[in-house]
C-alpha cells in the first residue's frame, strides 16, 4: 500500500479522536437521570425479546415479563414522560420510532451473528431469572452490552449554585436564626 493511503487513514483517526474527544468534553460530567435508568431496561427487554423471538423461547421471555412486571412498567412510565418533555407533541411518534429501530438494530446484529447469535444470547434469560429484585434488573441492564439505536441525552439539569445575593441573604437570615 501507498505511503499517502497510510497518511489519509491516520489522518482520519486522529480527526475521528479529536471529533469524539471534543463531544467528551462538550459534554462534560453527566449524572444519569431516571430516564438513563429507563433506557437500559427497555434495551434489555428488547434485546430478550429479539433472543426469544430469533431463539424459540418465548415461554423465558413470558416469565421475565411476568416476574419483572411493575419494574417494566414504571420504567415504561419514565420513557413516555422522557419523550412528552422531551419532544412535545411529536412524543409518541419519537417514542414508536425508538422501540422500532431498536429491535430493529438487536435484529440486525442477531442476523449478523448467525447460529452463534442464540448459543452467545440464551443464556441472559437464566441469569436475569435468578435476579432478585427490580433495584438488581436495573445493574444488570446497566451492566450488559445492550445495543441502542441512538444516543438520547439523559442528563439530569445540573444544580446551579443561587446568586451571590441570594446567598449572603440566606447567610444573614440563617445568623438571624441562630442569634
Amino acid at each position: 500500500m501507498s505511503l499517502s493511503f497510510w497518511r489519509a487513514a491516520a489522518a482520519g483517526l486522529a480527526l475521528a479522536g479529536l471529533v469524539n474527544s471534543g463531544h467528551a468534553l462538550a459534554a462534560g460530567p453527566c449524572s444519569p437521570s431516571p430516564a438513563h435508568e429507563a433506557f437500559d431496561v427497555q434495551g434489555l427487554k428488547s434485546e430478550l425479546m429479539v433472543t426469544a423471538l430469533s431463539c424459540g423461547a418465548q415461554d423465558k421471555y413470558n416469565n421475565f415479563v411476568t416476574k419483572f412486571r411493575p419494574k417494566l412498567a414504571n420504567e415504561e412510565k419514565v420513557l413516555t414522560a422522557y419523550f412528552h418533555t422531551t419532544y412535545g407533541r411529536s412524543a409518541q411518534r419519537q417514542h414508536d420510532d425508538y422501540i422500532t429501530q431498536l429491535a430493529n438494530v438487536q435484529s440486525e446484529r442477531g442476523l449478523k451473528s448467525g447460529t452463534a447469535f442464540c448459543q452467545q444470547r440464551l443464556s441472559m434469560f437464566d441469569e436475569v431469572q435468578v435476579l432478585d429484585s427490580a433495584a438488581d434488573l436495573s445493574n444488570y441492564a446497566q451492566a450488559k452490552d445492550i445495543l441502542q439505536p441512538a444516543s438520547y441525552l439523559t442528563c439530569t439539569a445540573p444544580n446551579h449554585p443561587a446568586p451571590a445575593a441570594a446567598r449572603s441573604t440566606t447567610r444573614s437570615t440563617r445568623r438571624t436564626v441562630r442569634s
